[in-house]
């Protein structure tokens, strides 16, 4: 055997590869992961607020939250940002809409400093509205 000529053309067999189903599988995985990926990322980033008996938020004007968790990242809007970004957001909205309120809501074991961070963040593009969100106690009527 070792010592036969083979003609390899004419072998039966699939002499070409077709990827056309390859492609296929790899667009819906890209598609899965697209749907997915938002809801995993909501789902990992929990922020347990404080509990107050009391809150005061009135909303007159334009309310963007703005979130931090425990490992100190900042949820802008629903929307995951780096400081970068975040600064150069409220650039922005300081232009537009100077009167907006921003809605501060920190993981209860959020750093004091990031949450006064955040704060002095957005005193120095001049937004100076702004609350922090806590979640009422439920209390037993007496």
């Amino acid at each position: 055997m070792a010592g036969k000529d083979v003609d390899l053309d004419s072998l039966d067999g699939i002499n070409e590869i077709n990827i056309t189903p390859f492609v296929d599988v790899v667009l819906v995985l890209l598609v899965i992961f697209m749907v997915t990926a938002p809801v995993m990322l909501k789902e990992s980033l929990k922020v347990n607020l404080p509990k107050t008996l009391t809150s005061d938020l009135s909303t007159k004007s334009k309310t963007i939250g703005l979130a931090i968790t425990k490992d100190g990242q900042v949820i802008f809007n629903g929307e995951l940002v780096s400081e970068e970004n975040l600064k150069l957001k409220l650039i922005e909205l300081q232009k537009t809409a100077p009167e907006t309120t921003f809605l501060i809501s920190a993981d209860i074991d959020t750093r004091h400093g990031a949450v006064v961070g955040m704060m002095d963040m957005l005193k120095k593009n001049g937004l100076n509205f702004f609350a922090l969100q806590v979640e009422k106690i439920k209390t037993v009527p007496e």
